[in-house]
């Protein structure tokens, strides 16, 4: 079947977008803060005791970074200038309120991010999709005093109704599908897709492809160098996710400030959050 979603647009047909204050690259960093389950499998470490219940090794690794990883981003970002697009799993925000405490003191832009990253959305019925995902955006409207406009699904998984539904319930735009370096509107009313990043993020860079510090500041750096080379017929996104397990660790983080630091420090960069790009016009 073909997709519905969304029709083909090549980049190259449409008018230019044009950034506040002609800048010709949008930026934002995704601060995933999710929280895993001790009974199912997630992302791992090693795949060899990932069926394990429990699973010391890899639910321990996971669990570093809501203890000890993010708060080595929070500075990092603090030192770089950079509001986070917080990707909030609700569960996170329900057991981590000291997080919490130090994105509303930064006011960060909080996203929505599902329930918990061991819990994908694959397979649900409608109406139990339309329960969960209610559940959700009331939980993370609770804990962090504002109601999500975004929406990244755990592992990127959807149902065919999601975007529907996600839009009957205020939601603004996704990150979901990941097909393009400009927003573009949906064929739901109301809803957007935001640009977001696969290949660039530190879970694939650093965790499956072994890249090491100084590999990851020059990958980051190319594909901020492209963005702007194509940006003189258009105004580009470049997102950078980050996972504090993977990003906070001791040995990385210096190389994370590293490309922050090019970016930011650009001249022709608006340093936003998600939010702000999908609200654009």
């Amino acid at each position: 079947m073909d997709i519905e979603l969304f029709g083909y647009d090549p980049i190259v047909d449409r008018a230019p977008v044009r950034w506040p204050g002609d800048a010709r690259v949008a930026f934002y960093v995704g601060l995933n803060i999710e929280h895993f389950y001790v009974d199912r499998p997630s992302v791992s470490f090693n795949e060899a005791t990932s069926k394990l219940v429990p699973d010391p090794m890899n639910y321990g690794w996971r669990d570093y970074g809501a203890r000890v990883g993010i708060w080595r981003l929070i500075d990092v970002l603090d030192r770089q200038g950079i509001r986070a697009s917080a990707l909030l799993n609700s569960d996170a925000g329900e057991r981590y309120p000291r997080i919490v405490e130090a994105g509303r003191d930064r006011d960060w832009a909080w996203f929505a991010h599902g329930k918990s990253n061991s819990l994908p959305q694959t397979g649900m019925a409608e109406d139990e999709e339309r329960a969960f995902l209610t559940g959700i955006l009331d939980s993370i409207e609770k804990t962090t005093g504002r109601r999500p406009r975004g929406w990244l699904s755990p592992g990127l998984t959807e149902t065919f109704d999601t975007p529907r539904l996600l839009a009957e319930l205020g939601v603004d735009y996704v990150l979901d599908w990941t097909n393009d370096d400009q927003p573009y509107a949906l064929n739901v009313p109301g809803l957007r897709s935001v640009p977001y990043t696969l290949e660039l993020a530190d879970t694939q860079l650093f965790h499956v492809k072994s890249m090491t510090g100084p590999d990851y500041v020059q990958i980051v750096r190319d594909q901020f160098d492209q963005l702007y080379a194509d940006s003189a017929a258009g105004g580009r996104v470049m997102a950078l996710s980050l996972h504090p397990y993977v990003s906070g660790q001791a040995f990385r983080v210096k190389y994370v400030e590293q490309a922050l630091a090019y970016i930011v420090n650009h001249p022709g960069v608006w340093v936003t959050t998600s939010d702000k790009i999908a609200a654009h016009r």
